[in-house]
């Protein structure tokens, strides 16, 4: 492929998968700008891979792997370091994308506080999960077996609800 052709096919799975990987960041960032934050460092992530996509499974499941990774790995950095930054919450972000429903919202923030409660490997699972992926999907995401997802996701929904 060459260059134009490779930022043509950047710029379609880009597109067909922001709204997915802005949830999963907004999931395992610290609000309200590190998500953004997050999404950017995904993104760059998916630029610099592409190039190795070998087409084992599909561009959207990869990406999804590429997500996870991100994120956990950002997670894991942040819990490290956590304890030695300061956090300046005053600082306020709104995405202007959509008009806000609270409601929403608050279901959001909800379902986030529970979320949070999860190990890392019980929050990739829920995340993908509720990004509506089927077990085969997130099987191949993760490298855990179908029944081992359908275990786990039967505990973690004992553990939220």
């Amino acid at each position: 492929m060459g260059k134009q052709n490779d930022d043509i096919f950047f710029e379609e799975i880009l597109e067909r998968n922001k709204y997915k990987i802005y949830r999963i960041c907004n999931i395992y960032a610290v609000s309200p700008i590190e998500p953004q934050d997050l999404f950017q460092e995904v993104i760059f992530e998916i630029w610099e891979s592409l190039k190795n996509f070998k087409g084992k499974s599909s561009i959207d499941t990869w990406i999804y792997k590429i997500t996870v990774n991100v994120c956990l790995r950002k997670k894991m950095k942040f819990d490290k370091s956590n304890s030695k930054m300061n956090r300046f919450e005053s600082i306020h972000f709104t995405l202007i994308d959509k008009e806000i429903n609270t409601s929403e919202q608050e279901r959001f923030k909800y379902l986030k506080e529970c979320i949070s409660t999860l190990n890392e490997t019980d929050t990739s699972l829920i995340v993908l999960y509720l990004d509506d992926l089927s077990y085969r999907e997130i099987a191949e995401i993760t490298g855990l077996s179908e029944n081992h997802i359908a275990v786990k996701m039967k505990r973690i929904r004992k553990k939220i609800i």
